[in-house]
């Protein structure tokens, strides 16, 4: 087994949705309800999933064109509906478990780094029983004034710092460019989570790729 020394990186940041969670059922039937609640038209099912992964209000902001007014009554329903309806619709991508649990016993800490909101964040972990392998749940603020990327990146580092972690090379796992790009404000490299929901064209920038979690190990863990 490589010692620490000799690893690649010595922390690791998980994107949730698309890398550890297949979420885009809950999330869809969501936005879906949300948009008819509002009376905004429903985008067809492409736009749907572009919009699984970044945070929920540069989507109601930016890909919606939505105002203020309508963005803070958009997402107080779409809260409402996916913590109630939508949250627990998803499944563990298979072989997650395994590779939190190997990473973990191997002694390299573990944080998640999602734009999605702490507590569903959490909520969802905890149903798959992962929270036992993940040294903090990092993710968008529940009022989501912290959800960009960069911002998530930023704060799970700092709270793995303040836990005493190694984060002088840290690596973050992620499925959609706005992970890499997130990372990369603070220097910090993606993995691709080629099973999650971004297109090939979003692996640009990335320092590998992995085609299933399994395959994570002998990139973030090699020798082991």
């Amino acid at each position: 087994m490589t010692t620490s020394s000799e690893r690649p990186f010595t922390a690791i940041l998980f994107d949730l949705d698309g890398t550890i969670s297949d979420s885009a059922p809950g999330i869809l039937e969501s936005l879906t309800y949300t948009f008819r609640a509002v009376g905004v038209p429903v985008p067809d099912r492409a736009t749907l999933m572009s919009f699984v992964g970044p945070p929920i209000l540069d989507t109601f902001r930016i890909a919606m064109g939505m105002d203020e007014a309508l963005t803070e009554r958009t997402l107080a329903v779409y809260r409402e509906h996916y913590f109630s309806h939508g949250a627990l619709d998803s499944t563990m991508f298979a072989g997650m478990d395994v590779v939190l649990h190997t990473l973990h016993e191997a002694g390299l800490p573990i944080s998640t780094a999602t734009s999605k909101p702490e507590t569903p964040a959490t909520y969802i972990l905890e149903h798959y029983g992962l929270t036992g392998d993940i040294d903090i749940i990092t993710g968008a603020s529940d009022d989501e004034v912290r959800s960009a990327k960069a911002d998530v990146v930023e704060e799970a580092l700092r709270r793995l710092d303040a836990r005493g972690f190694d984060v002088s090379r840290p690596v973050l796992v992620g499925d959609r460019s706005h992970d890499v790009e997130g990372a990369a404000v603070h220097g910090v490299p993606t993995v691709f989570a080629a099973w999650g929901y971004g297109s090939p064209a979003e692996a640009e920038g990335t320092v590998a790729q992995a085609a299933t979690p399994l395959d994570l190990l002998p990139i973030l863990l090699p020798g082991a």
